[in-house]
């Protein structure tokens, strides 16, 4: 029999098309199966609170998958390098295979220990498992990067579609055992009780639970996604963001499925996809994207510092409906729906001036679908810095926004109860209802729910006055 390979987990949690794991099952391979928690190495950008709490539960369900195939899953905390270390000499494994990443950490971190395996004299293998197309293999006419995204997305289609995916494999044999860490101690799940009970109730982990999410869109909204993605109170997007981030579901997966299920229908929803591809493709391109503006320009910026605005933001007291709507859902659920998501970012970063990467930090802890290049390169096309941006000018009015994708209030009601008897012709901006329509309706403003905290006009204003000053800073 051939010599064990470990197989290194990363944000793959699944069995299912993950080509390390075919990779070494085709070998003829006993497995190892490894997952190390490697916080260290990613510094700022270490996991926040939701992803932690999702983490937890996706590593149980990959525990409990691999062990009905016979393999245990063995837990590490710290550095990968050390840990990669100690199970290659503790198993005699003679490869270690790997599905790629592409956070800055990552490469960096990855590069090296493919190195320091050659010196411990094993084999290092590293496959895509994680987007449907390799950064690296992607450049315009100039042979540059990408930096605009429909010629991006048009040279993705040219090509050759994304190989279809591979199916999880039937039985694994164990290899050499070695210990491992409890997840318990790991203690990533958080202590605030209400916040766990909210993402609990919202959200089931795991690869079973993506697939069955994915069959139901497929089958109930992908056809309809195009007209329905942008509307608030309705269920007309397919939530498997979070599955995606930690690879319990391919975006292979995802394309073949819905193409097969509603053929050209899927187009609109595999452009989502290609945004999520596009912004890998950018961090991989600009490492220092997650921190610093694409256009420096906005490195002169004139960023207001209000803590008491960046709290009311959080919190969802602005006292624009839609937006703290979106925030008080981002809060329950550790989701947010991304039409609202671009309405609360652009209301932070124009309407109170505060840095887009005050926005991406709250996003990054809050989020259980938060990805390093989805995240700050989002950010940076709501601030208007980033490639492909949507013009800086271009701020969006919470009203219209609510009036426009919330037309009955649904969603706002559903997130803010004490605006819940308001009638949808005031429910997006209360403070015009007439006094006693807000009497019947149970709203005081500034006591049940606040007033505006800015003026959209003056915001407006001032934001275009900011935005004229860093040009000529």
């Amino acid at each position: 029999m051939p010599a064990p390979v470990v197989v290194w987990f990363r944000h793959d949690l699944r069995l299912a098309d993950n080509p390390a794991l075919t990779a070494a099952v085709e070998r003829g391979a006993p497995i190892v199966a490894l997952f190390v928690l490697d916080e260290g190495v990613m510094g700022e950008w270490a996991y926040g609170g939701a992803s932690r709490w999702w983490l937890h539960h996706s590593l149980a369900s990959l525990a409990r998958d691999l062990d009905r195939r016979g393999v245990e899953l063995i837990l590490r905390r710290g550095s990968a390098e050390t840990a990669l270390h100690a199970i290659v000499t503790k198993t005699g494994a003679e490869a270690v295979f790997w599905n790629r990443l592409y956070e800055p950490w990552a490469v960096r971190r990855d590069t090296a220990i493919k190195a320091h395996l050659k010196d411990w004299g094993a084999e290092a293998r590293s496959f895509n498992g994680y987007l449907l197309f390799e950064p690296a293999s992607l450049r315009n006419g100039r042979g540059e990067p990408f930096r605009v995204f429909t010629p991006f997305w048009r040279a993705c289609l040219a090509g050759e579609p994304p190989p279809r995916p591979l199916p999880a494999p039937s039985h694994l044999t164990q290899g050499p055992k070695a210990a491992s860490e409890n997840l318990d101690d790991w203690k990533l799940l958080p202590t605030n009780p209400d916040w766990a009970g909210g993402l609990r109730e919202t959200w089931v982990a795991g690869e079973t639970a993506a697939r069955e999410k994915l069959r139901r869109f497929c089958a109930q909204g992908a056809s309809r996604y195009g007209a329905g993605r942008d509307m608030l109170g309705q269920e007309g997007v397919s939530r498997l963001s979070p599955h995606l981030q930690f690879g319990e579901i391919s975006p292979r997966q995802v394309w073949h499925e819905a193409q097969a299920a509603v053929g050209d229908a899927a187009a609109p929803f595999l452009r989502q996809l290609g945004w999520r591809e596009f912004c890998h493709h950018l961090m991989f391109a600009n490492p220092d994207a997650p921190e610093k503006p694409l256009d420096e320009s906005f490195a002169r910026f004139p960023w207001r510092d209000d803590p008491a605005a960046l709290r009311a933001w959080r919190r969802g007291e602005t006292g624009y409906p839609l937006v703290d709507a979106a925030m008080r859902q981002l809060w329950i659920t550790g989701w947010m729906h991304n039409r609202a998501r671009l309405v609360a970012g652009s209301f932070l970063v124009k309407h109170l001036l505060l840095p887009w990467q005050t926005g991406e930090a709250w996003f990054w802890d809050t989020l259980v679908d938060a990805n390093l290049a989805n995240n700050s390169l989002g950010w940076q096309w709501v601030a208007g810095s980033g490639a492909d941006a949507a013009p800086y000018f271009r701020v969006f009015n919470p009203v219209l926004q609510g009036q426009k994708f919330d037309p009955d209030g649904a969603y706002v009601r559903r997130y803010i109860p004490e605006l819940a008897r308001l009638d949808s012709k005031f429910i997006h901006q209360p403070w015009a209802a007439p006094k006693t329509m807000l009497e019947a309706a149970g709203v005081v403003l500034g006591r049940t729910y606040p007033n505006p905290i800015v003026e959209h006009g003056f915001a407006r204003r001032r934001a275009l006055e900011a935005f004229e000053a860093r040009l000529n800073s």
